[in-house]
C-alpha cells in the first residue's frame, strides 16, 4: 500500500567534498548508465540505503529499464523491468504523478521491504526515471533530495528521445481516458498494455478493493481474454466484432458489451489489438423485450382463435343447462344439457315437440321478468320444466344475468338452470331426520334420568363401602393390638426359658421352645404388617421428620439383618455415592422400607450377592437407595401385582416362599407419605433392583 510523502527541507550539513566529487563525475559522464551506477554507488557508500536502483523509461510505451542497482540480485533487478502485460506498477505511478512516494509491503517494488521512490527529470516536464532505495520511514533524507535535484536534469539531457515518446504516451492516456467507452490496447492473448479509466473499472481491482470486486474483475478478465483469443484464432483480418457478457464490479449486475477489436502493429513489429467495448445491455434487453412481446402477441392470437372452442367445451362440461340469449330474448347459444330441454331434434315425436314448445314458452316468460325489471342486473325464480323424452316434471331454479357492453348497453343474457330435485329430496330427508332427532332426544332424557338415579345409588353404596373399609381397618388395628399384647408376653416367657431362667432344659425342650420363638416372631411380624397397613389406611400413621445421615442408617440396617445375612451365606455390601448429604425426613420409615427391601432380597436370593447403594441426585434434589440382588427375578406381567395388598407372585397354597404379601405394599405407601416412590427393574432368572426415591428434604402434608 502506498502513501504520499512530502519533501522535507534538508536540515543536516552536507558533505561538501562527497557532493562535489559526485557532481564532477556526473558532469564528466556522457552515458546515462555509468551516471546511474555512480549515483547508486554514492548513495550506498554514504549509508543512505542498503538497496538502491535507478530505473528509466525505455523507448516504447509501457517499458521500464533498470540502468543501475546496488544490493539486488539478478532476479530482483529483472523484477524492476515489468513486461508489457503490466498495466500499472508503483514505479509508473510515481512517474505519472511526479511526486515521491513511500511504499510498504505487499505493494512495494522491492521484495518484502519498504522503499522510497523519487522521480527524476526536469521540472515541468514528464519524468524520465525514478530513484528507488530502501527506507524505514516516509521521511526523504536531505542527501537523496539533493541527488535527485542534481541527477534528474542530467539524466533527462542524456535521454532526449525517451521523454518525447513518453510525453506522447501521457497525452494519449489522457485522450483515451475522456472516452466514455472502455478502450484497451492488448496483445493477441488478451493481456492488456494500456487501459483507459472506463476499462479499469471493469477489469482492474486496486489493492484496497473488496473481495467481491476483485472476483468480479478476475471473471471479466477471463471472459474478455477468451473473447480476444477467439478473435486471434479466427484468422480474419480487419475489424472484428463480438458480444461479450461481463459483470459490473460495483453493482454486481450483468452487462452486455459489443467488443470491436482492430489489429495494429507496434513500433517493435509486434501485433497488438485495440479494443473498444460498447455497452449494449439496454439494447439487448430491449431486443429481448421486443421478442417477448412478439411471442406474447402470437400466443394471444392463438388463445383468441381457440377461445370459442374452449368456451364451447367449458359450457358442455357443465352438468347444468346454460343458455346465452340476445337482448330480445332469442337463443344464441346453449350447452348440451340445455339442448335436451329446448332444442328440436329431427327424430322428436309430436309429444316431445309439445313439451319443447312448453319449455320455450316458460323460458320466454321468465326472461320477460328480467327485461321488465328495469335496472336490475339479475333475476332469480322457479321455472318448472318438462323432460321432452319422458315427460317427467323437472323443478328448476333459473338465474338470468345481463351482459353489458363497455357503454353499459345490454348485449346479451346468460341463464343458468339448476335442477332442484336433489335439494327437495334432501329437504324431505332432513325433515325426517328432525322427527327422529326429537324422538331420540326424548329417549336420551329418559336414559339420563335413569342413569342419574343409578349414580345416586352407586354413591350411597360407595359411602357404605368406605365406612365398612374404615370399620375393617379400625377392627384390624384393634385386633392387631390385642394380638400383640399376649404374643409379646409369650415371646418374653419363651426367651426367659431359653436363657435358663427356670433351670436347664433338655435338647428336645430347647428345640421346641426355639420353634415356638421363631413362629411367634413370625406371627408378630405378620401382626405388625397388618397393623401398619391399617394405620396407613386409617390415616393414623404420622410423619416424624428429623435430620439424619444415610451412612449411620445403613449401618443400623446391616446390624439388624446380621443374623439373617449370616444364615443366608450371601455376600451383602453397602455403597455410598459421592457427596451424599444429610437428609431431612422420617428416619424410621426410611429404615423400615430399606429393611423390607433387603429382607425380600435375602429371601428370594439363593446364591450370588446383594448390594445396597445410596446416591444423591442433584438435578432433582432426591435420594435414591437401591437394593440389587441376583435372585429369581420377577416376570414383567407380575411386577405391578406384587405392590398390591396381600398379593404375591405365587399365591397357591403350595408356594415355596411364605409371607403375607404386605411388605412391598407397605413400602410403596410409606414412600408416598415421604413424597417419593418405589421402582422396580427385574429380569426373571437374573435378579431384581428395588429403588426408593424420596426428596432430600421432606415436607409435611
Amino acid at each position: 500500500m502506498a502513501s504520499p510523502v512530502a519533501l522535507p527541507t534538508p536540515t543536516s550539513a552536507p558533505d561538501l567534498e562527497a557532493r562535489l566529487a559526485l557532481a564532477e563525475q556526473l558532469l564528466a559522464c556522457d552515458d546515462p548508465r555509468p551516471c546511474a551506477e555512480r549515483v547508486v554507488a554514492w548513495l550506498a557508500r554514504q549509508g543512505h540505503a542498503d538497496v538502491a536502483a535507478c530505473v528509466v523509461r525505455a523507448p516504447g510505451i509501457g517499458r521500464l529499464e533498470c540502468l543501475a542497482a546496488w544490493g539486488l540480485s539478478e532476479a530482483e533487478r529483472a523484477a524492476l523491468e515489468p513486461d508489457s502485460a503490466v498495466m500499472e506498477s508503483p514505479l509508473t505511478e510515481v512517474l505519472r504523478q511526479g511526486t515521491p512516494r513511500f511504499f510498504t509491503p505487499p505493494r512495494t517494488p522491492l521484495p518484502d521491504r519498504a522503499c522510497l521512490v523519487v522521480p527524476l527529470g526536469r521540472a515541468g516536464t514528464p519524468g524520465v526515471g525514478v530513484l528507488l532505495l530502501s527506507a524505514d520511514s516516509a521521511m526523504l533524507p536531505p542527501e537523496v533530495a539533493w541527488v535527485s535535484t542534481l541527477f534528474g536534469p542530467r539524466l533527462a539531457s542524456l535521454l532526449p528521445a525517451v521523454p518525447r515518446a513518453w510525453a506522447g504516451g501521457e497525452l494519449l492516456r489522457r485522450i483515451i481516458d475522456t472516452v466514455m467507452d472502455p478502450v484497451l490496447l492488448t496483445d493477441l492473448e488478451g493481456r492488456p498494455h494500456i487501459v483507459n479509466t472506463r476499462a479499469e473499472l471493469l477489469l482492474v481491482a486496486g489493492p484496497d478493493a473488496s473481495e467481491g470486486r476483485r472476483r468480479a474483475t478476475e471473471l471479466n478478465q477471463q471472459v474478455f481474454s477468451a473473447a480476444l483469443a477467439s478473435f486471434a484464432s479466427g484468422g480474419a483480418a480487419g475489424v472484428r466484432r463480438r458480444e461479450v457478457p461481463l459483470v459490473d464490479p460495483v453493482e454486481g449486475i450483468d452487462l452486455l458489451f459489443e467488443v470491436v477489436s482492430t489489429p495494429v502493429v507496434e513500433p517493435d513489429g509486434r501485433e497488438v489489438l485495440v479494443s473498444v467495448l460498447r455497452n449494449v445491455t439496454d439494447l439487448g434487453r430491449a431486443t429481448q423485450a421486443l421478442g417477448e412481446s412478439y411471442r406474447r402477441l402470437r400466443a394471444t392470437e392463438r388463445e383468441a382463435r381457440s377461445e370459442r372452442h374452449r368456451l364451447d367445451r367449458v359450457l358442455d362440461s357443465v352438468p347444468d343447462p346454460i343458455i346465452l340469449s340476445d337482448p330480445a330474448g332469442g337463443m344464441v347459444m346453449m350447452n348440451g344439457p340445455a339442448e335436451k330441454l329446448f332444442a328440436t331434434h329431427p327424430d322428436s315425436g309430436e309429444a316431445a315437440l309439445r313439451r319443447l314448445r312448453s319449455n320455450n314458452a316458460g323460458f320466454s316468460s321468465f326472461l320477460a321478468n328480467l327485461l321488465d325489471a328495469g335496472g336490475k342486473p339479475r333475476w332469480r325464480g322457479q321455472l318448472p320444466l318438462v323432460d321432452p323424452a319422458t315427460g317427467a316434471t323437472l323443478p328448476m331454479e333459473a338465474v338470468a344475468s345481463k351482459v353489458l357492453g363497455d357503454s353499459g348497453e345490454l348485449t346479451g343474457i346468460v341463464t343458468l338452470f339448476h335442477d332442484r330435485s336433489e335439494a327437495l329430496e334432501k329437504a324431505r330427508l332432513l325433515e325426517r331426520v328432525k322427527e327422529g332427532s326429537v324422538h331420540l332426544e326424548a329417549r336420551v332424557q329418559a336414559a339420563t334420568a335413569e342413569l342419574a338415579e343409578q349414580n345416586e345409588m352407586l354413591r350411597r353404596q360407595a359411602i357404605q363401602v368406605e365406612q365398612a373399609s374404615a370399620a375393617k381397618s379400625q377392627f384390624l388395628a384393634n385386633m392387631s393390638h390385642e394380638f400383640r399384647t399376649p404374643l409379646n408376653a409369650i415371646l418374653g416367657y419363651t426367651n426367659m426359658l431359653l436363657q435358663g431362667v427356670s433351670g436347664e432344659l433338655s435338647p428336645a425342650q430347647k428345640r421346641n421352645l426355639t420353634r415356638i420363638d421363631s413362629n411367634g416372631r413370625h406371627l408378630l411380624e405378620v401382626i405388625n404388617e397388618i397393623l401398619d397397613i391399617t394405620r396407613i389406611e386409617a390415616g393414623r400413621m404420622p410423619l416424624n421428620l428429623s435430620d439424619f445421615g444415610l451412612p449411620e442408617l445403613l449401618q443400623e440396617v446391616m446390624a439388624e439383618m446380621d443374623p439373617i445375612i449370616a444364615r443366608s451365606k450371601l455376600k451383602v455390601s453397602t455403597h455410598l455415592g459421592p457427596h451424599v448429604p444429610a437428609v431431612h425426613s422420617d428416619r424410621q420409615k426410611v429404615k423400615q422400607i430399606v429393611l423390607n427391601l433387603l429382607s425380600n432380597a435375602l429371601k428370594f436370593t439363593h446364591e450370588g450377592a446383594v448390594e445396597v447403594l445410596a446416591e444423591y441426585v442433584p438435578a432433582t434434589s432426591t435420594i435414591a437407595i437401591s437394593v440389587t440382588d441376583t435372585g429369581i427375578g420377577i416376570d414383567p406381567a407380575n411386577q405391578e401385582k406384587i405392590f398390591e395388598d396381600f398379593q404375591q407372585v405365587d399365591s397357591s397354597p403350595t408356594r415355596a416362599y411364605g409371607g403375607t404379601g404386605l411388605g412391598l405394599s407397605i413400602c410403596r405407601r410409606l414412600a408416598d407419605m415421604l413424597g417419593g416412590r418405589v421402582t422396580l427393574q427385574s429380569v426373571q432368572g437374573e435378579g431384581s433392583t428395588f429403588t426408593l426415591h424420596f426428596p432430600r428434604r421432606a415436607r409435611r402434608a
